[in-house]
């Protein structure tokens, strides 16, 4: 008696936390997809930018900054995006400076930038169909209840909350799956455009105005190392191409064995 008494007393208070998280339940999944709106929008403006500039615009910008660094602030207002803007800044700064790591930071940087707007609907991947489910389970308790007492009508009402919760919860998961895949693919094009762009560029050193040119036959000296063979030149470090979390990924189903095995 003593532990059937306890179990209740447990099942009661959580039905009673459950109760009191529906009304905050309900205000969050509309929250949510208020914010999948605004990034529906925020991705419908920026695809049409794109689609003006053309396919390959922002690889011919960068070329464009990378030859006349003094005009990127006129160049870079045309970039598809504000942190692609900001990197054609930053690596206008470099190659004036002569500084070779200034132009790895502003690609850096734009990686930075750019996980930070896929994490707006990496969230909601998960949070508007969690959200969704916590909708629909919520009602059901008191209109199972009411139907117990003959309550029909309240039963209809908690019913038609839970079936929207449902509907709304997978909407925003659907739509923010699609912006998640679709702006990984456009950012991971940029990227590579912008490091194929800056791919020509050495390490230079910032010379004062009116340093005399060497002239062209100087030979370019190549490392030695300390036993007199020649160093062998290290490439720079391949940068990481932008892939959506594993979490993202629709599950792909294993392949059916072949008959005879």
């Amino acid at each position: 008696m003593i532990t059937l008494a306890a179990t209740d007393g447990l099942a009661e208070a959580l039905a009673r936390i459950a109760s009191a998280l529906r009304v905050p339940v309900l205000i969050l999944a509309l929250l949510v997809l208020l914010v999948c709106a605004l990034e529906a929008g925020r991705f419908a403006v920026e695809l049409w930018s794109r689609a003006r500039a053309g396919r390959n615009a922002l690889r011919n910008l960068a070329r464009q900054v990378i030859a006349n660094p003094e005009q990127a602030a006129a160049l870079s207002a045309r970039a598809p995006s504000s942190f692609a803007r900001d990197a054609l800044l930053e690596i206008a700064r470099a190659i004036i400076a002569g500084e070779q790591a200034g132009i790895e930071h502003a690609l850096a940087d734009y990686e930075l930038a750019v996980q930070r707007r896929l994490d707006h609907t990496r969230i909601l991947v998960r949070a508007g169909p969690a959200l969704g489910l916590m909708g629909t389970l919520i009602p059901l308790a008191p209109g199972l209840a009411a139907l117990g007492h003959g309550e029909v009508n309240t039963l209809a009402t908690d019913l038609r909350t839970a079936f929207a919760a449902t509907t709304i919860g997978l909407l925003v998961g659907t739509v923010a799956f699609a912006l998640t895949l679709t702006r990984t693919r456009m950012y991971t094009e940029d990227l590579t455009a912008l490091e194929r762009a800056t791919d020509s560029i050495g390490p230079t050193t910032p010379k004062p105005a009116g340093a005399p040119r060497p002239p062209a036959h100087v030979p370019v000296p190549v490392p030695v190392s300390a036993d007199g063979m020649q160093a062998a030149t290290v490439p720079p470090p391949r940068r990481r191409i932008i892939t959506p979390p594993a979490g993202t990924e629709p599950s792909v189903a294993p392949p059916l064995p072949e008959a005879g095995q």
